[in-house]
């Protein structure tokens, strides 16, 4: 009798994949015991596959099936980047919907989660459960901005020599430096088979997609029946934090947790305590 082949739950080896769907080659990866719900996840803007923090896939990867993904023109994936959040939330049905799965978990983050909500609005019955984190709902106040917030942290990252990342997700105090600092060192965690980096064009279509869909007209969140888990840092600049709150009363029945003195990325500053409550919150 032979034994069975174990089970990767390291994102960092995790390898990645091709699977065409509706003209597109998608790249993605998965990890974490086959059977059951998957948990798909969908990532933040000008983010490819490189970009989560393999502190909190591993941590769901061991009970879960997890799979991570490239829209449409992002990273290594094929064809260029929508222009509007309802056409990713389009390619991401077609891309699940691809993989063979009639009923998905889902673990997004900022842009991720704007992109979840137009999915669970036009097809409830694909998602069983939701993590949104550090997002909004559509047509929420100041998301329009996150143009003029970004290209200002991208500047100020330049003159100091640090990734853009450490200003957009974390405080510029000596503890939101030192966690951005050690997220960027768990993005540099996996050695080989790297993803392509983001194109400036597909960056800047994002960037609009997102004001469309802060300047639009709110979706209606009081339908959704999916058991949703809402986080985020009590002084998120791109994605303003009172936008959490709006999510939590908005959709009914759902959880919120705030992390003290983070800012957009705090599941990341806060990953040792946030990981273990999401997984427990999708594996119930």
């Amino acid at each position: 009798m032979t034994n069975p082949l174990p089970i990767n739950t390291s994102y960092a080896l995790a390898p990645t994949k091709t699977l065409s769907a509706g003209g597109v080659a998608y790249t993605y990866r998965e990890l974490g015991p086959r059977g059951g719900l998957p948990v798909v996840f969908f990532v933040h803007l000008a983010a490819t596959l490189d970009n989560w923090d393999p502190r909190i896939v591993d941590a769901i990867a061991r009970t879960r099936h997890v799979i991570t993904f490239n829209q449409r023109g992002v990273g290594s994936a094929s064809g260029e980047v929508p222009g509007s959040i309802e056409a990713m939330a389009d390619d991401a049905y077609t891309f699940i919907q691809a993989l063979g799965f009639e009923k998905v978990d889902l673990f997004t983050f900022s842009m991720g989660g704007f992109i979840a909500q137009d999915l669970v609005v036009k097809h409830p019955e694909l998602v069983r459960k939701m993590v949104l984190t550090g997002t909004g709902p559509r047509g929420g106040r100041d998301i329009d901005k996150v143009v003029m917030t970004t290209y200002w942290d991208m500047l100020r990252a330049g003159a100091g020599r640090c990734d853009p990342k450490e200003y957009l997700f974390f405080n510029r105090d000596a503890v939101g430096r030192a966690a951005g600092r050690a997220f960027i060192g768990r993005l540099q965690e996996r050695q080989t088979d790297r993803d392509k980096a983001m194109s400036v064009k597909g960056f800047q279509t994002q960037l609009k997609a997102i004001q469309r869909y802060g300047r639009s007209a709110p979706a209606d969140l009081s339908k959704l029946t999916q058991p949703t888990l809402i986080a985020n840092g009590d002084h998120d600049r791109m994605v303003p934090t009172a936008l959490s709150h709006d999510l939590h009363r908005r959709i009914r029945g759902s959880e919120l947790i705030i992390y003290p003195n983070s800012g957009h990325g705090g599941i990341f500053q806060y990953h040792a305590e946030f990981a273990p409550i999401a997984a427990e919150f999708l594996g119930r």
